[in-house]
């Protein structure tokens, strides 16, 4: 059984930073893609970044230039470097894993989510 857990959320004030990471625990064949999400209360759960298998990033446009998402496959982990930020940044950041078997099925996981608030 494949389970994710976060880390690293907490209280920060306004500009400051935060590192999450998340590590997948458990068989899983390969990792394919490696997200985090984000959701704030009474709002829908939202994308804030995507690395590949081959490394290639994808960000939201709220947080680009101040977020960087990097993994480390031997660890099976991915992180997620958060400066300058902002009170809007606030909410549960949730850790998504795309398991790919053979490139022909795909399984999606995802994590119970790690608190980050941002006092202004």
């Amino acid at each position: 059984q494949v389970q994710l857990v976060e880390s690293g959320g907490g209280l920060v004030q306004s500009g400051g930073s935060l590192n999450l990471s998340c590590v997948v625990f458990g068989s899983i064949f390969s990792i394919n893609s490696m997200s985090w999400y984000r959701q704030a209360p009474g709002n829908q759960r939202e994308f804030v970044a995507r690395i590949d298998s081959g490394d290639s990033t994808h960000y939201a446009d709220f947080v680009k230039g101040r977020f960087t998402i990097s993994r480390d496959n031997s660890k099976k982990s991915v992180y997620l470097q958060m400066n300058s930020l902002k009170p809007d940044d606030a909410g549960v950041y949730v850790c998504h894993v795309v398991e790919s078997v053979l490139a022909i099925n795909f399984y999606n996981y995802w994590g119970q989510g790690t608190q980050v608030t941002v006092s202004s």
